[in-house]
């Protein structure tokens, strides 16, 4: 088992990154967060003594000096930008994350750690119909998933180069505060909330949801027990159908609200089928999830809705 006491976290603001930090902090471990400037998510960061922040933007990561008090032990790389939308196939935009990867690998060993892991994404595998793992086909259909694959096969061959251990995570569907609004989960949660229909596809396809806070256990178990070299799937190897989970989450709001489920058709690009087998991450961490669907969604609602009532200031 490596020794984990103290992380180095990018992207720290995102439903994983929260909750690693979390994470970090219930195991008295000390954090720093590189935040990028002018983030207006870095409020989400909790006041505790065990973090710090750091502003710094990806593109200064190659120029940071390790002007820290000690060594850390691990670097949690989240960080990356242009997530959604006509970014994610801008190529220009991609190619530079690719970059600010291998900034980061650098950065990490200026700071003393001897262990990078990277978040990756199931976008490198492209469509599939069978269970991922790390050893299965990838095949990226968009600039994002190209990209992240990039980053994840090249971090690893520089890290090795410098003497660093390199992990890669593909992540599934994770869900949980802090979550982007445009997700689907987050997305329906608000609409129900506000009483309003929600435009949903039928529903069909197969699907795995992975709690943040079994994530992020994931995350450091992976730091102390995770293979050097390998690439692990985070999601929980559950899965149900995209209409199941929908009718659980409207169920957790309210039963009797309506669902447009079949109002908006497949995209020509749409995944039917997406799921993780875990049992590469079970068997070299010990990890199980342990936060099941209907748990999770509740706290989930129970977040969005606080955060509405206090932006709002009325309650829902």
């Amino acid at each position: 088992m490596m020794k984990i006491e103290r992380a180095v976290i990018s992207g720290a603001t995102g439903a994983v990154g929260m909750a690693v930090v979390q994470e970090c902090i219930n195991r008295g471990m000390e954090v720093l967060i590189l935040c990028r400037n002018g983030s207006t998510r870095a409020l989400r960061i909790p006041q505790h003594p065990l973090l710090q922040v750091l502003y710094a933007d990806m593109e200064k990561f190659s120029e940071l000096e390790a002007g820290w008090k000690g060594d850390y032990d691990i670097f949690y790389h989240f960080a990356w930008t242009g997530t959604t939308g006509a970014a994610r196939n801008d190529m220009y935009l991609q190619n530079k994350n690719v970059k600010y990867t291998l900034d980061a690998v650098h950065l990490a060993k200026r700071l003393g750690c001897h262990t990078f892991i990277g978040a990756g994404s199931q976008a490198e595998y492209g469509r599939t119909q069978e269970k991922l793992c790390g050893g299965t086909p990838t095949n990226p259909e968009n600039g994002y998933g190209m990209a992240k694959l990039c980053a994840g096969q090249m971090s690893r061959q520089e890290a090795h180069m410098i003497g660093m251990r390199h992990i890669w995570t593909r992540i599934l569907s994770v869900y949980g505060p802090y979550d982007g609004q445009g997700s689907m989960i987050s997305s329906l949660i608000s609409a129900l909330l506000e009483r309003r229909v929600p435009s949903l596809t039928s529903g069909e396809q197969i699907w795995d949801y992975l709690y943040s806070e079994d994530a992020a256990r994931a995350m450091l178990m992976l730091g102390e027990n995770g293979v050097d070299g390998k690439t692990y799937c985070l999601g929980s190897g559950e899965e149900k159908s995209l209409k199941e989970y929908i009718y659980m989450l409207r169920d957790a709001i309210d039963p009797t609200l309506r669902l447009g489920l079949g109002e908006v058709p497949y995209g020509d690009r749409q995944v039917m089928y997406l799921c993780a087998d875990p049992s590469e991450l079970m068997a070299d961490t010990g990890f199980q999830p342990q936060i099941s669907f209907e748990t999770g969604i509740r706290k989930t609602i129970k977040w969005v809705k606080e955060e509405k009532e206090r932006k709002t200031g009325r309650k829902i």
